[in-house]
């Protein structure tokens, strides 16, 4: 069942996939309408699951279940990576890489390999100050609090001197 993402308690479950590009307005009203499509069907054993999406910067989905209602089997969670690789194929952009790095750059959000981000970091074009997203959160609290956050506060300070 889809819900407003906002609505979700704060021990939702979160899943957050960053695309390697910025989604055009037209796709991005295309893959929200997809989205809802899929939340609205997904299910877990035949129930329902209670699911919200958002999208931010044009290029970060992020998918949220409330587990008080319904918990994510194997087979609900295979349902929604084989959803998200067919987004991958459809907008020919990457979303499952996680061996790469979102970062800010002013009000920009950067996009580069991980060892790109470890070469930026040992010549100084990175700091510890450098805003990055850390997509390893895994409810609504922790993507409220330490998603968006200096890389010193992140995995990512293991790059930084």
């Amino acid at each position: 069942m889809l819900v407003d993402f906002n609505t979700l308690p704060e021990t939702s479950k979160v899943w957050i996939y960053q695309a390697n590009r910025s989604f055009s307005e037209q796709e991005l009203e295309e893959v929200s309408k997809k989205i809802e499509e899929f939340i609205s069907n997904w299910t877990a054993h035949g129930a329902d699951l209670n699911a919200g999406y958002e999208i931010k910067y044009k290029r970060f989905i992020v998918l949220g279940l409330n587990q008080e209602v319904n918990n994510a089997t194997g087979c609900s969670i295979d349902a929604s990576v084989h959803f998200i690789q067919n987004l991958e194929k459809e907008y020919q952009v990457d979303l499952m890489d996680k061996m790469n790095v979102s970062y800010k750059q002013g009000e920009f959000v950067a996009y580069k390999p991980l060892t790109e981000f470890r070469k930026m970091a040992k010549d100084k074009a990175v700091s510890k100050n450098t805003i990055v997203f850390n997509n390893l959160v895994t409810n609504i609290a922790e993507y409220k609090e330490n998603w968006e956050v200096p890389a010193a506060d992140s995995w990512h300070s293991r790059f930084l001197n």
